[in-house]
């Protein structure tokens, strides 16, 4: 008989990916705008976080790649931003989002050490502290510490907590106790909790469950009855009514109470995945009752199915069970044969699958046909031959361990891939420098060729004589200074004039003469007067304007000689820090060898996990198979000694109803 199982919607799919449980946690991350462009959100629903804008242009490229599933990128990405010190305003989301990510990759201590710090930091709102709670009891109850589990779990309030997320949590902390016996426990957590879908049929069923470990058969049965008749259109449901008809069958059976066991058994469709225990189970009942006719109706029915399966190996014992009941003992004899016969081709195939998984061909055949961006962590369709190395793969894939220990080695592939693309970087990395070197080595004398033409000490003291001619001209009032230059030039040569005709000789001339030099220079002084009007007109515009240039010269000069101080400084700092680069750039070889080898050796090492879990799961399933072959060979030397002490008894030949035991 089975024991009786528990059930969550966690651990009857498979997990699309641990990081939703970081999206549960991380408030959404949207991108700072003005108040005018901010899109209208709809409020937050219950439980939820509030949005927190990025400020930090590292942390928005690590959720470039969180978004779209690459979480090593991300992983790679975050840690390196943190060691800069480059996340200075996301320093809690930062640290939840990077738990979330070594989650994914199956690392669960890295990231229960994460969340439980978070936890112990003062300045954590309460609905973070929720949220970590719950993820952190949530990576407990995975790794199978159901006392750490239970106790976040139970610590863990509601407040930060979705609908959702509140009702799985109160079903892991049921599932938690469950696990750690503690059967009233779980009974109070379950007990009158009202949730919504499909998670009330769920605490429906756990309930029933821990009623019946509790020593509480009635009470959990009709729990489980209830749920066992209930009607749906959800195969989730559908699933889960199975389980509660199989429990309450089982449960039933070992009560000694088959009558009551059968029209529940009965109950389990005959195409789900628990058709071929509910069809033993059926079997037995009819059995215990004494109805061996009606008993070989659901195990012949499971002769047509998978040997792989522990009902369908155990109804090759029951049914010559049946027969030799039935007094049939020459059918009994034919099938314990049969019984046998399988039982041999079944173990010579698992000893040829287990030669082959020794030598290292089951992840070739759990890996082929698979696309390398893949991250689903399923068996690609169409990828599983006859090899004896794949003919028993979709079996060890149903195994959580197996699948756990497959998703690290397929991490440990990535990790390997990205190793071998950075080694290649480092390639174009020196590529980069060489370029940057010859660059450095013909463009310099250009520079400094150009800069050898221009004497910025000369043009700043021609800058300050320009300004103090300005200043000059200002304070005195010498208009003609700030003139153009054909003004200046009239100007000078009014002056000239004035000169000449004042130092003319007239103290011989005659009156003529005298009046021609009095009447150039009345005429001279009324040129001179509308130059000088002219120039005076506009001088203090003149004046804003030179004042204003000066202030440009006087920028151009010190952007100037800045520069010339960083090409002075570039000529000794470039090559230094080239050479900075070029020494980092070498180091980063030797590190991606020994990482390389490192990944190859844990990848080795993890190759070698998968092949000891599939060869000791193979090896039980022999073992089992062995027995089976024993009882077998048993029963049938049994049917043949009570034949042979017939034939002693009566000289006529007959068969007497065996005595058989019931197979285990």
């Amino acid at each position: 008989m089975s024991r009786v199982e528990t059930a969550t919607p966690v651990t009857r799919r498979r997990r699309a990916g641990a990081i939703a449980l970081v999206l549960a946690l991380l408030p959404l991350a949207t991108i700072a705008k003005p108040p005018a462009e901010k899109p209208r959100v709809p409020p937050p629903g219950p439980g939820a976080l509030p949005a927190v804008p990025i400020r930090d242009l590292y942390y928005g490229d690590v959720l470039f790649y969180f978004y779209q599933d690459d979480y090593f990128q991300a992983l790679t990405r975050l840690t390196a931003a943190q060691a800069a010190g480059r996340l200075a305003h996301h320093g809690d989301d930062s640290e939840l989002l990077l738990g979330g990510l070594y989650l994914s990759l199956g690392q669960h201590r890295e990231a229960g050490e994460i969340f439980d710090a978070v936890l112990k930091r003062k300045n954590v709102s309460a609905p973070i502290r929720d949220r970590a709670r719950f993820l952190l009891g949530k990576v407990w109850y995975q790794r199978g510490y159901f006392d750490k589990a239970s106790e976040a779990l139970a610590t863990a309030g509601s407040g930060g907590l979705t609908p959702s997320m509140d009702a799985e949590r109160q079903m892991l902390l049921a599932q938690s106790l469950l696990a750690e016996k503690r059967y009233a426990d779980a009974i109070a957590v379950l007990d009158h909790w009202q949730v919504p879908g499909t998670w009330q049929a769920y605490a429906q069923f756990n309930l029933g469950v821990a009623l019946v470990r509790n020593g509480q058969l009635d009470a959990g049965a009709r729990l489980l009855d209830k749920l066992g008749q209930t009607e749906s259109t959800n195969k989730e449901v559908d699933g889960l009514r199975d389980k509660a008809n199989l429990a309450l069958g089982f449960a039933l059976l070992q009560a000694n109470r088959p009558a009551d066991a059968r029209p529940a058994l009965e109950r389990v469709r005959l195409e789900g995945p628990q058709s071929t225990r509910a069809l033993l189970g059926v079997g037995w009942a009819a059995s215990a009752a004494g109805q061996f006719r009606d008993a070989l109706v659901p195990w012949l029915e499971l002769h047509g199915r998978n040997l792989l399966d522990p009902a369908v190996q155990e109804s090759y014992l029951a049914v010559p069970y049946a027969y030799a009941k039935l007094s049939a003992n020459g059918q009994a004899v034919e099938a314990y044969e049969t019984a046998i016969r399988e039982f041999t081709t079944e173990s010579d195939r698992l000893d040829e699958s287990i030669a082959a998984i020794r030598h290292g061909g089951l992840l070739e055949a759990v890996l082929r046909g698979e696309k390398t961006a893949d991250r689903t962590f399923v068996v690609p369709a169409g990828s599983v031959s006859d090899a004896p190395e794949s003919r028993y793969l979709y079996h060890l894939m149903a195994q959580n361990e197996f699948q756990e220990g497959l998703k690290n080695y397929r991490a440990l592939r990535q990790v390997d891939d990205s190793l071998t693309e950075w080694a290649s970087s480092v390639d174009a990395f020196d590529e980069m420098l060489a370029t940057r070197r010859e660059r450095f080595r013909t463009k310099l004398p250009v520079v400094l060729a150009k800069l050898d033409h221009v004497d910025v000490d000369e043009l700043q003291r021609r800058r300050t004589d320009l300004e103090s001619r300005v200043v000059a001209a200002d304070n005195g009032s010498d208009f003609a200074v700030l003139g153009t230059p054909r003004e200046r030039a009239m100007w000078s040569e009014i002056e000239r004039i004035e000169a000449t005709l004042a130092s003319a000789p007239l103290a011989d001339a005659d009156d003529n003469d005298r009046s021609d030099v009095a009447d150039l220079q009345d005429r001279l002084r009324l040129v001179k007067g509308a130059l000088y009007w002219q120039l005076s007109d506009g001088f203090k515009a003149r004046v804003w304007a030179a004042r204003r240039n000066l202030r440009d010269v006087s920028q151009g000069l010190h952007e100037t000689s800045k520069r010339w101080s960083l090409v002075q400084e570039a000529r000794v700092s470039a090559p230094a820090r080239t050479e900075e680069f070029a020494a980092r750039v070498a180091a980063l070889r030797p590190r991606i060898e020994s990482a390389h080898a490192r990944v190859a050796t844990v990848r080795q090492k993890q190759a070698d996990f998968l092949a000891d879990i599939a060869i000791r799961e193979l090896q039980a399933q022999k073992e089992r198979l062995t027995t089976y072959m024993l009882q077998a060979r048993y029963s049938l030397a049994t049917i043949y000694d009570h034949a042979a002490a017939d034939d002693d008894a009566h000289p006529k030949p007959g068969v007497a109803a065996p005595k058989a035991e019931e197979p285990k």
